[in-house]
């Protein structure tokens, strides 16, 4: 028998958008292993890059365009050309354009083409950081839109630049130098990437005290076996606010910087008194003395870190409570500060984008209901879609491409979608992977992934270069040339460059690294230049635009009582509300329905609705689970392992139980990412958005209510 000699190559991972580098072994021009690469800035590999061969060469890969030739959702498709389909689908966007005016065209882009390239070349004008794809701006068509209608922009835009005047890619934590870091709505374990998980560990080893708040005993709170703060789902608006209330009355606040750079703190002093301890605490079922506690340790502690990700998001106050925890920060004086909340430097080189004006005419979908949302992303929000497509307002929406996305499975009532989906014009599906849109597609289009492709990656202070590891698989192609492609074929190419190689020669513009320097780097990475860090650049006019001493907010300050809120008629204060879902405002539902649900908590087996069918990562998990607590379990006769449903006023999915003390009793968390055509039938069958209500949202982002609703658990 011969023996397949391997090679050895340096690349980036290409399962996620986040950039490892890694090292491959290649056998006959085929992936076979990754390692971390050592001295790389992100040398990791997490249990899904591990599985990078298995994902790649999944027998389930979609390799060659097809076109449907049955009824829509019959499952009959033909194989058809790359060029046919360009032809197909500037012939169909053209005409519908035609009847029905260009924005009846829409372009959803999800989590599963989050590559750097593709999102900053296509972004729209008047947003820090968008996954949305502007290439049907022009033709005229304001609608793009995407995951960022439900993720990341309530805690990566909205929340920061109405108290910091900046979005949050502006700003990130000291870590390296924080005595008290609170792990709250992030769990750095399951991250993609989980880059901050040995930071955590390194801040425990120099003496920093580590805290997790979570209604979950998270994944990082057990590796790093830090104190756990268990809160209730929906609440942790109000235990910022408890805290606030102790650090105020006690007067353990930063006083300089409260009288000289805040504006509303009188207005905050006056609403968090009815905030004591004891009322928290039945708000939150957080014990007064623990709130006290932290309380005190956060007001002097030498250098307090926020550590936050998107899991405050998702309650009828997510924005408000995102506000609450960062106003919690700033008021116990720690931003921009050692070991506190940093401003990135405005004079560090940063990469180019492209960006592409939004098309004068009828504003996109959302604009209205969500101004603020629409102010901070300059795109259509996609919970509007399905009104404008089975209702006609308030105009008709008849064509969709669906971009590295699965609608069906990540938004509540998948029944309203798939009809939606049924009753478009026109449906094009690009991704690697079959979903559950694509059950109703005109058009599928194979995608490669990010191995399989050549672009750029950005991390903190460095560029590097994606190289392009191996062929693309079948007739895939990159995401960035699909739509590159599809501008020159509707006439307006020369907007985009054509190539990768110039794609990535824009992005370097202004860097002083060039294309060749970074192929001529070992590892693919190149330094930038970066200014000596500065702290308090507040005081010395770094942040604003006119050089003056403050913020970029509308009074120079940072805002606890934003105007930019007010002007818009929100409630300018990080106000609490409660879940309107919830034990203590719907009683007479909470008699039925008496466990509080959540939904969205990562797991290191899949990554959202993908993966379900490599069989690797399934045998971490091969069923999706809810979690509940064993005492609630024990009253409903519930043991570890069981089959059960999680029922809600809206529906029920069945899922295997798993019992512990790692969740707050009374409350339960069921795996999402369900509801797919792949993987085995309990995963097909589990879309937990069967249970969520898509009339119960943040009223600032428009980001449905994933974390705080009722449901009971009751054995099958």
């Amino acid at each position: 028998m011969s023996v397949v000699e391997r090679t050895t190559t340096l690349g980036v991972c290409g399962v996620c958008p986040a950039g490892c580098g890694v090292e491959l072994e290649l056998e006959a021009g085929r992936i076979a292993l990754l390692k971390p690469l050592k001295g790389h800035p992100l040398g990791i590999v997490c249990t899904r890059g591990t599985r990078a061969p298995e994902i790649v060469y999944s027998p389930d890969r979609l390799l060659y365009p097809q076109r449907r030739v049955g009824e829509r959702g019959s499952g009959r498709y033909e194989r058809i050309s790359w060029d046919d389909t360009y032809e197909l689908m500037v012939e169909r966007l053209t005409a519908i354009a035609a009847e029905h005016g260009p924005e009846a065209l829409a372009i959803y882009s999800g989590r599963g083409n989050f590559e750097l390239g593709l999102n900053e070349m296509f972004a729209p004008t008047g947003t820090a950081e968008s996954s949305a794809n502007s290439v049907l701006f022009p033709l005229g068509s304001p609608n793009a839109c995407g995951v960022g209608s439900l993720c990341f922009v309530s805690y990566g835009l909205i929340a920061p630049r109405s108290l910091f005047g900046a979005p949050m890619r502006e700003l990130h934590e000291d870590l390296d130098n924080a005595g008290l870091i609170l792990v709250w709505g992030a769990n750095p374990a399951t991250a993609s990437p989980p880059v901050n998980l040995p930071k955590l560990k390194a801040a425990q080893a120099r003496g920093a005290r580590v805290v997790v708040i979570d209604h979950r005993r998270s994944e990082t709170a057990r590796a790093l076996r830090a104190e756990w703060v268990g809160v209730r789902p929906g609440s942790d608006g109000a235990l910022a606010l408890g805290m606030l209330h102790v650090l105020i009355d006690e007067e353990r606040y930063d006083r300089e910087f409260v009288e000289r750079w805040t504006h509303g703190f009188a207005e905050l002093r006056e609403y968090v008194r009815e905030f004591t301890p004891e009322r928290v605490e039945q708000l939150t079922w957080v014990p007064a003395e623990t709130i006290r506690e932290l309380a005190r340790a956060i007001g002097d502690a030498g250098g307090v870190s926020i550590l936050m990700y998107t899991g405050l998001e998702y309650s009828n106050s997510g924005v408000q409570a995102i506000r609450a925890a960062l106003t919690l920060q700033a008021v116990s004086g720690n931003v921009d500060v050692p070991g506190g909340k940093l401003f990135r430097s405005p004079d560090r080189p940063r990469l180019n984008r492209l960006l592409t004006e939004a098309p004068e005419g009828p504003p996109p979908l959302g604009a209205e209901e969500f101004p603020l949302f629409y102010a901070v992303r300059n795109e259509a929000h996609a919970a509007l879609l399905p009104r404008a497509i089975l209702e006609g307002e308030p105009y008709p929406v008849r064509s969709l491409i669906v971009s590295g996305g699965s609608i069906v499975t990540a938004w509540p009532n998948p029944a309203r979608w798939r009809a939606a989906l049924a009753a478009l014009d026109f449906l094009v599906v690009i991704d690697r992977f079959p979903t559950a849109d694509a059950a109703y597609a005109d058009l599928i289009l194979p995608a490669t992934t990010m191995f399989e492709i050549e672009s750029y990656t950005e991390y903190d202070g460095h560029v590097g270069l994606r190289r392009r590891v191996i062929e693309p698989v079948g007739e895939a192609r990159n995401d960035y040339l699909i739509f590159a492609e599809l501008a020159e074929r509707l006439g307006y190419g020369d907007r985009w460059p054509q190539t990768e190689e110039a794609m990535i020669e824009h992005a370097l513009e202004g860097t002083g690294v060039t294309l060749d320097e970074l192929r001529d780097a070992p590892d693919g990475v190149v330094a930038l230049a970066q200014p000596p860090r500065r702290f308090r650049k507040y005081a010395s006019g770094e942040l604003r635009a006119d050089g003056e001493p403050g913020f970029e907010t509308p009074t120079g300050k940072f805002e606890i009582a934003s105007e930019w809120f007010r002007e818009h008629g929100y409630e300018p204060l990080p106000v609490y509300t409660e879940p309107s879902e919830g034990p203590l405002a719907s009683p007479e539902i909470a008699e039925e329905f008496p466990l509080v649900f959540n939904s969205g908590a990562r797991i290191k087996a899949d990554f959202r609705t993908q993966h379900h069918n490599i069989p690797g990562l399934v045998r971490l998990q091969p069923e999706p689970l809810v979690h509940l607590h064993a005492d609630d379990a024990e009253v409903r006769g519930i043991a570890e392992g069981d089959l059960v449903e999680v029922v809600s006023p809206r529906g029920r999915v069945r899922f295997r139980a798993h019992l512990s003390e790692d969740i707050v009793r009374g409350a339960v968390e069921a795996n999402m990412g369900g509801g797919g055509p792949l993987g085995s039938k309990s995963w097909r069958d589990a879309n937990v958005n069967d249970l969520t209500d898509e009339g119960n949202f943040d009223p600032i982002s428009g980001f449905p209510v994933f974390k705080a609703l009722l449901c009971d658990v009751v054995r099958v």
